[in-house]
């Protein structure tokens, strides 16, 4: 037996072996004619992350918040798919998706560099503030003596 045909092969050093997902087969919803009500061709993906060993944590942890409406309150990821007729393709559009999604989290986040704004466009800023305060100004009653 080949690697890839035991486990999910992300990169050269990452790989994700299929014993640590559980695949479930189900009746596809949506029109399909008679067909669709005899043959369990959606695919449904579930990865327990508390028990995923291939990949590190800082990868885990950038996978969870971006893909946190995929995971479950007991860290399930869960895919699925029924875009296609017969289960295999359904299948390997699972483990695209989340081939997908892990060389995502892989790589991390740009970091933020600050900036600062422009002298003169702040100048600017306070000038047009001042503009307008003087407009609005103008446009009231003048104050009567007392």
């Amino acid at each position: 037996m080949s690697p890839s045909e035991t486990q999910l092969v992300i990169n050269d050093s990452i790989s994700i072996p299929f014993s640590e997902m559980d695949f479930a087969y189900v009746r596809s919803s949506g029109p399909g004619g008679q067909n669709v009500n005899k043959v369990s061709s959606q695919v449904q993906l579930s990865w327990d992350l508390t028990k995923c060993v291939s990949l590190p944590e800082p990868v885990l942890n950038r996978l969870r918040s971006a893909e946190g409406g995929r995971i479950s309150k007991a860290d399930v990821l869960r895919i699925d798919c029924q875009q296609h007729r017969d289960r295999e393709r359904n299948r390997q559009e699972c483990l695209d998706r989340l081939k997908e999604m892990v060389i995502r989290a892989l790589q991390p986040p740009k970091r933020r560099r600050k900036t600062r704004v422009p002298r003169r466009a702040h100048e600017k800023r306070l000038e047009q503030k001042r503009q307008r305060a003087d407009a609005k100004r103008s446009r009231r009653p003048p104050k009567m003596p007392d």
